[in-house]
C-alpha cells in the first residue's frame, strides 16, 4: 500500500529473488488490496504474504511531502523534469491549498486515500487476510522476519522515497487530526496507534 516502506521491501526482495514477476495487472493497480489480486489471481490464497503498515498520522504526512515535491518539480520544469509522471489523484491533490485540505478533502474525494489500511491486508470475499503485517516503525526488523520465512539472508533495507518534512505532529490542525482518526479508525483500533 502507499507510503508503508513498499519500495525499499521491493528493491531487497527484488535482489533475493531475481525471477520475481514485476507486473502492475490492469485490473489491480499498482497498490492492490489483496482481494483484488485474489479475485484475479485466487491459487495466490495458498501462498505466504505479508504487508506493512504505518501510523496513519505520520503516513498521510509522507503522502503529502511526496506529492507537493512531485508538484514543485513538476511546476518548475513540466512533465519531463520528473521520473514519474504522476497520475490523476497527484495532480488534483497537488492543487489543495494546504495539508489540512489534502487531509480533510482529499480523504474524501479519493477513495486510495480515504481506504484504511488493514483493508489492504484482508480479503473477506476469500476468507483470509496477510499472514504477517509488519510495521513501517520497526521496518528493518520487521523485513527481517520476512526474510527469514522466505528464507533469504536477511539483509538491512536501502531508504527509498525518503522525505525531509518535519516531525508529523506539527502538520495538524485539529480538524485534520480527527479527520485521520476517523477515516483510519480501524487501522487505529487494529494496530494501537495513537497521534
Amino acid at each position: 500500500m502507499p507510503k508503508t516502506g513498499g519500495v525499499s521491501a521491493e528493491g531487497v526482495m527484488r535482489r533475493a529473488c531475481p525471477d520475481a514477476r514485476k507486473q502492475v495487472h490492469p485490473r489491480r493497480g499498482r497498490h492492490a488490496p489483496l482481494g483484488r489480486i485474489l479475485d484475479s489471481e485466487p491459487e495466490l490464497a495458498t501462498y505466504w504474504s505479508y504487508g506493512f503498515v504505518r501510523n496513519p498520522w505520520a503516513r498521510m504526512v509522507s503522502w503529502y511531502a511526496m506529492i507537493e515535491d512531485w508538484s514543485r518539480r513538476y511546476a518548475e520544469g513540466g512533465p519531463d523534469s520528473v521520473k514519474n509522471r504522476g497520475n490523476d489523484m497527484w495532480r488534483a491533490v497537488g492543487e489543495y491549498a494546504d495539508f489540512e485540505e489534502f487531509v480533510v478533502r482529499g480523504t474524501e474525494e479519493w477513495p486510495r486515500m480515504g481506504r484504511p489500511q488493514i483493508d489492504y491486508l484482508e480479503a473477506p470475499g476469500h476468507g483470509c487476510e496477510v499472514d504477517f503485517i509488519g510495521r513501517t516503525e520497526t521496518f528493518a526488523e520487521d523485513l527481517a522476519v520476512v526474510q527469514q520465512r522466505l528464507g533469504v539472508e536477511p539483509k538491512a533495507p536501502p531508504r527509498r522515497n525518503r522525505s525531509t518534512h518535519g516531525h508529523y505532529r506539527d502538520y495538524f490542525t485539529p480538524a485534520s487530526r480527527r479527520k485521520v482518526a476517523e477515516v483510519y479508525a480501524a487501522d487505529i483500533d487494529r494496530f494501537g496507534y495513537e497521534f
